[in-house]
């Protein structure tokens, strides 16, 4: 039978806080495969902050969408002609490379290749760290999920923090923007010499995940191989109180809280990925999500995915920094 470590004798653990990051508009379709056609929703972007109970420690996992689109590559500015913002849009998936993505953030909302149309403030992850009382030079640790852009936002803003990513994800910086100009990923994306590229293969299993990285060793935080929707993809296990409470940070494991529970299945056979679906490995990633499932049904967990829609809705006035999300 899976279980988790039962905690030790005076156990540390981490205070976890949501931080907004940006909105992106989501056509369902593209993601769970008995979706309305053309029904779209506005989801989150989720940062979380964590504090380690002992040390004081401070790890961000994920940070979101940066508030300057127009510096990301040009590869991620041309994604406006493949999404559409709102539900008016063509059904089904045939007319989805005549989709225009949406992303709200601070003052705009990004609706086609080259405009941007006023509508209203949002803060990113700094801003939404100052707010709670912080300073992004606080922060000691830095883990991105996996390296698509509504989860790097922008590295610059943090100066001491150490970045930690899967492994994998260094391939897709060889070559990255500028030096390919077709790359989705800019070569200096992470900071030189504050850079981690963690292997997960050779760590010890943890609970139905067969690879997890103790990150303080003293069983708080682990950082859990989630192969499947990008190459180096990595959700967060964290302990949130002394006597046995977690949460899992998803991630992009899944992207609608249906593949979860098993009531959908990952949308496939979509020209926007060139006949395939929203994840680089579908298999790989439907044992990812079956691994979460298996997770989320022990004692005194939570799973929170990047983009959980549900969850934000139901806890945004309570459980963002500087208010913190209650433990199990």
């Amino acid at each position: 039978m899976t279980c988790l470590p039962s905690p030790s004798n005076d156990q540390a653990y981490c205070v976890v806080s949501a931080l907004e990051a940006g909105h992106i508009n989501f056509p369902v379709d593209m993601f769970i495969d008995n979706a309305a056609p053309g029904y779209a929703i506005l989801v989150p972007s989720l940062s979380f902050l964590l504090r380690h109970s002992k040390t004081d420690k401070k790890f961000i996992f994920d940070l979101g969408i940066r508030k300057d689109f127009e510096n990301y590559p040009p590869a991620v500015r041309q994604l406006g002609q493949l999404f559409s913002p709102t539900a008016s849009a063509k059904p089904g998936p045939k007319h989805l490379r005549e989709r225009v993505l949406a992303v709200e953030h601070s003052e705009v909302l990004w609706v086609a290749l080259t405009a941007l149309t006023a509508l209203e403030r949002s803060r990113d992850v700094a801003e939404s760290v100052i707010k709670g009382g912080l300073s992004p030079s606080d922060i000691d640790t830095v883990c991105i999920s996996h390296c698509h852009w509504d989860h790097v936002g922008n590295p610059k803003q943090f100066p001491n923090s150490e970045f930690i990513v899967g492994a994998a994800s260094d391939s897709l910086f060889h070559p990255g923007y500028p030096e390919d100009p077709n790359s989705m990923f800019a070569s200096d994306l992470l900071p030189a010499g504050r850079a981690r590229f963690v292997e997960l293969s050779d760590q010890p299993p943890l609970g139905p995940f067969p690879h997890a990285f103790d990150f303080y060793g003293d069983g708080s935080v682990y950082i859990v191989d989630a192969a499947g929707h990008l190459l180096g993809h990595v959700v967060l296990v964290v302990r949130t109180s002394a006597d046995g409470g977690w949460i899992l940070l998803g991630g992009d494991s899944a992207h609608h809280w249906n593949l979860i529970t098993g009531e959908s299945k990952i949308a496939d056979g979509l020209p926007v990925f060139g006949g395939g679906c929203a994840h680089m490995d579908k298999k790989t990633a439907e044992l990812t999500i079956q691994r979460i499932r298996e997770f989320w049904t022990l004692p005194r967990t939570r799973v929170i995915l990047a983009h959980d829609e549900p969850w934000y809705k139901a806890n945004k006035d309570t459980s963002f920094w500087p208010a913190q999300i209650k433990s199990e």
